[in-house]
């Protein structure tokens, strides 16, 4: 008999829960992967370990030659803080994550969550609105978060003050998810600590971020998608001209949600946005069998209809996505130009520009100005 070690026939042993989690969580974590090439990777080469391992090939074809991935460390740091936390991780494909979220083409593939994460199984409205709110604004938006969640619907929103608190507030005994901007242990403004506190004992805090992170202003914008994919519908509930929740009504837009908004009066500049909503098409909000007869029943809105568009164009290659980023960048300067015309520029389709735009806009590569404008980020 040789003293060569004969080749094992038993097939390798598959990786744990937690084990596959860190990988996950690694990729996602690793230089220059946000949530579009995170699911790109997995597409195309069907697991995080596969992706991580053709990462440094990617990258020096991209002629990048020093790259690395995230550490383990940084990754199992992050899990211990997670435990730590009483926090649970969330990933795309596995069963309690969140399938209207997972449906838009931008979902953050990871999430962290504090609290109740069967709530994620229900019918969700969100609610939102301007942090320096009225008193009738905080009043209605109690108002009509308790009669959705008399109805069955949790209520989402971002833990922000005014609107938002008051809509976490009204719907606490019924459910609340309250996405945040920052690490889902991080709690911003430090007013909520308590209405954060009782979310995550009676409802549900949620985020992508990494736990421990504080929330930077460009983070904002990627939350308002969330608080949006999440839900059948957005209702808006005071808003200035240029406002967050103008953001997250346009998010929902795209993401083919309904958005609804409660009238003001029209000196009021704090619901000037809410009526130039209604006036574009939003359905006028009076209280919660407003927003449940625009929605009809949860489960029509499911239900597959015919395609009104032509079919999705076949999915691309990271190379390919990132030389239309490229087209995009050369194209845009300080001066900003109108994004029908960015797109008449790159001869191509909007359902090819569209997620483009969107994937270098949440990366705060390019800025989205009033009336369609699009430029470069200072």
């Amino acid at each position: 008999m040789s003293g060569e070690l004969a080749a094992s026939t038993h097939s390798p042993i598959p990786p744990t829960l937690e084990e596959d989690a860190a990988t996950c969580l690694r990729l996602l974590r690793s230089k220059r992967v946000g949530p579009a090439t995170y699911r790109r990777l997995i597409h195309e080469y069907g697991s995080a370990a596969a992706a991580l391992r053709a990462l440094p090939e990617i990258a020096a074809a991209a002629g990048v030659y020093d790259y690395e991935v995230c550490p383990e460390g940084v990754v199992y740091a992050e899990l211990k803080a997670g435990r730590a936390n009483g926090a649970k991780l969330l990933i795309t494909g596995r069963p309690d994550f969140p399938t209207a979220l997972d449906e838009i083409h931008d979902s953050p593939p990871i999430l962290w969550a504090m609290g109740d994460t069967t709530l994620l199984s229900r019918p969700m409205v969100a609610l939102v609105g301007a942090r320096n709110a009225s008193s009738l604004g905080t009043r209605m938006a109690k108002h009509l978060a308790a009669e959705l969640g008399q109805e069955g619907f949790v209520v989402v929103s971002g833990l922000a003050r005014g609107v938002d608190a008051a809509a976490h507030i009204g719907a606490l005994n019924t459910g609340t998810i309250a996405v945040q901007a920052g690490g889902v242990d991080t709690i911003y403004p430090i007013e909520n600590n308590n209405l954060s506190e009782d979310i995550a004992k009676y409802g549900l805090r949620i985020s992508e971020m990494p736990m421990g992170m504080q929330p930077q202003a460009r983070h904002f914008p990627a939350r308002n998608r969330v608080i949006s994919g999440l839900s059948h519908a957005v209702v808006v509930i005071e808003a200035a001209a240029k406002s967050g929740s103008l953001i997250t009504a346009r998010t929902a837009l795209d993401q083919s949600r309904e958005v609804l908004a409660v009238p003001g009066h029209p000196f009021d500049a704090r619901t000037y946005g809410c009526n130039m909503l209604i006036r574009d098409g939003a359905t006028l909000v009076r209280n919660a069998a407003d927003i449940i007869e625009a929605l009809g029943p949860v489960h029509m809105a499911a239900a597959p209809e015919l395609p009104l568009e032509p079919p999705a164009p076949r999915q691309k290659s990271l190379r390919d996505i990132a030389g239309l980023h490229s087209q995009i960048l050369q194209r845009l300067g300080p001066s900003p130009i109108a994004e029908d015309q960015l797109i008449r520029d790159l001869g191509i389709g909007s359902r090819e520009a569209a997620p483009a735009i969107v994937m270098l806009e949440l990366d705060g590569k390019i800025a989205r100005q009033a009336g369609g404008l699009l430029s470069l980020r200072n």
